[in-house]
């Protein structure tokens, strides 16, 4: 693909594709150029913010004008925040790329907020008779279980951190969505599942230091 060079002040020359600098021209330019480049930039942020809403649609139990509604607020939002930050775009990526991370973020808040105005759990309740069922044991074992989930309970309680606990119970034992979660601790997934990694990292120790569970780590 042709390379395309460009420039800005203060940071020397760079190379956009050919791709991603007719999107710059377009988007910059003044008349009917630009009304076609919003157009379809338009068109690419929706289609991008509908397939990645349907990719979700399954665990997130969400259909019809509902689902449809998050992709076009997101596709919208996402929009405006590529046009406000264009001047940003630097070409480390195609244009497209760098232009679909917006659509992600977007839809990612927007399913945050639908699950945090209709939400299906509290963040903090707790039922831990539900916690069996999160491990997928019949009811038989859930019983011959007992004193492990008695374990992890307590292991929850005194182990792991007000943070840690709080993710833990909302994700584990609540089943909350993760984008409501993140969006209520206004935090990011990684920051999230690595608080979740740490929790049941603590969890296993403490199972583990009092003979619920085998050390099955190397070594042991």
């Amino acid at each position: 693909m042709t390379a395309v060079a460009s420039s800005d002040p203060g940071s020397g020359a760079r190379l956009l594709d050919a791709d991603s600098a007719q999107w710059i021209e377009d988007l910059t330019e003044q008349g009917v150029g630009r009304e076609a480049g919003l157009a379809r930039l338009h068109d690419l942020m929706t289609r991008a913010a509908h397939r990645e809403v349907r990719r979700r649609a399954a665990r997130l139990g969400i259909a019809g004008p509902e689902l449809e509604d998050i992709a076009d607020q997101a596709a919208s939002d996402a929009m405006l925040a590529v046009l406000a930050k264009l001047d940003g775009f630097r070409g480390e990526s195609r244009f497209t790329t760098w232009a679909y991370a917006f659509v992600m973020f977007e839809v990612s808040a927007k399913v945050g907020r639908h699950f945090w105005r209709h939400p299906t759990v509290a963040m903090d309740a707790e039922d831990w008779d539900r916690l069996p069922d999160r491990f997928g044991l019949d009811p038989a074992q859930a019983a011959e279980w007992g004193e492990l989930v008695a374990g992890v309970r307590r292991a929850v309680d005194e182990a792991l951190t007000p943070h840690q606990r709080r993710i833990f119970v909302a994700l584990v034992l609540n089943h909350a969505s993760l984008d409501s979660v993140v969006l209520e601790l206004d935090s990011n997934r990684n920051a999230v599942y690595k608080a979740l990694f740490d929790a049941r990292r603590k969890i296993r120790a403490s199972l583990v230091a009092n003979a619920l569970l085998a050390d099955d780590t190397p070594g042991s």
